[in-house]
């Protein structure tokens, strides 16, 4: 990321804590959690340092460590999937997860966009 980016992606994020859109809850810190997920499929480089890539089961999240491997549950079908934190966010109120796109497909999220799921690290 360049210099610039990085500048810009810290003042996004300051804002949004700023706005209370960022929190981070007792049972995030846990490792579990639910509420809403959505997915991305962007080719650029994540906060971990790598190049987001859709078609690997990775995910975004505030606040877990880089590597971490998270079991994440679609409660409307009970489909599951496990991936590996590799970059920061979702940055939208009541979304605690942004999966990539194969990782959304495995849960059957695609079509709609977003989810609401449950989560929980399987390792960290």
């Amino acid at each position: 990321m360049k210099p610039a980016k990085i500048k810009t992606a810290a003042a996004a994020a300051l804002f949004a804590a700023g706005m209370g859109l960022v929190s981070a809850s007792d049972s995030q810190a846990k490792g579990t959690g639910c509420g809403g997920a959505s997915w991305y499929a962007l080719t650029s480089k994540t906060a971990s340092g790598e190049r987001m890539n859709a078609a690997r089961l990775t995910a975004a999240h505030r606040s877990l460590k880089f590597g971490t491997k998270v079991q994440v549950t679609n409660k409307r079908n009970g489909k599951s999937v496990v991936v590996r934190i590799n970059d920061r966010g979702p940055f939208i109120r009541g979304r605690v997860i942004d999966l990539s796109k194969a990782a959304a497909s495995q849960i059957g999220m695609i079509r709609s966009g977003t989810a609401s799921i449950c989560y929980q690290v399987v390792n960290s």
